[in-house]
């Protein structure tokens, strides 16, 4: 006697059905069966060929079929013929329906699209830590979006907050004493975007900093005059980068977020 089949159907990838079938399988050692995967079936005379060869090869059908029309020919079509199926995702989704009182959206390939977008997240996610600061150049060419400020324009947590938007972000400081990095004058200018901040709104945020660390609030990276430096040197780089420039002043990071990620919508709308 040959070996066992077991025909996966789905009109998807048909990768949960088969891990079902693997689990079931190796309860009985794990040996002597062929799977057979059928992925992204979309009509009804492909279900009718897997039925007649599960009747041929007297086989077991497992299936994920979220298209009602589908999911209800090949039990149908199952049963006439004597074929067993059996239905991974169908009965949990009409107990969800009935106890939660929603309806289903009947779309193939939901969980493997939802697995590639939180993957995406994850990597903007990391992208965003490693090139934090400065601390790696190389990252402003790979990045989808750049941000240039000076020290705390809030760069980091915009940073990260745009990662969770699935956009992979660098972010750069800029010190007069430091020449920026000059990845920062080969990437286009549309990546780019400067924080801008008023010297008296950046003067009380570094105070309040300095505090916070116990030190004396009123250290040279608190006094106005040079901030006042540090902003014009600001100003130098992004009008030489020839980028926006949004005025974080008086804007939560939702707000400078929004704003920024608006303007990248408009330019991909033309």
């Amino acid at each position: 006697m040959g070996n066992r089949v077991v025909y996966v159907v789905s009109d998807s990838v048909g990768e949960t059905a088969e891990l079902v079938v693997k689990a079931a399988v190796s309860q009985f050692n794990g040996s002597g069966t062929d799977i057979k995967r059928i992925p992204y079936v979309e009509d009804t005379s492909t279900l009718s060929e897997v039925v007649s060869l599960a009747k041929l090869n007297n086989a077991i059908i497992v299936f994920t079929l979220v298209v009602p029309e589908l999911r209800n020919f090949l039990i149908e079509e199952a049963e006439r013929e004597g074929v067993i199926v059996n239905d991974i995702l169908g009965p949990l989704i009409e107990k969800m329906m009935g106890l939660y009182d929603i309806s289903p959206r009947y779309q193939a390939g939901l969980v493997r699209k939802l697995d590639e977008d939180y993957f995406k997240k994850i990597e903007a996610i990391e992208f965003a830590v490693k090139y934090d600061d400065g601390r790696d150049p190389r990252g402003i060419l790979r990045a989808d979006i750049v941000l240039v400020g000076v020290s705390r324009t809030s760069k980091t947590p915009l940073s990260q907050y745009l990662a969770h938007k699935r956009f992979k972000v660098a972010n750069v400081p800029l010190v007069p004493e430091v020449d920026p990095p000059e990845e920062l004058y080969k990437v286009s200018p549309n990546k780019c975007f400067g924080l801008k901040i008023s010297p008296e709104k950046l003067n009380n945020i570094r105070r309040e900093r300095l505090k916070s660390l116990g030190l004396d609030d009123q250290a040279i990276y608190a006094n106005i005059n040079r901030i006042k430096e540090e902003l014009d040197h600001f100003e130098a780089v992004v009008k030489k980068i020839g980028c926006d420039v949004v005025d974080v002043s008086n804007k939560a990071v939702e707000e400078t977020a929004n704003i920024i990620l608006n303007k990248i919508n408009n330019r991909s709308a033309f």
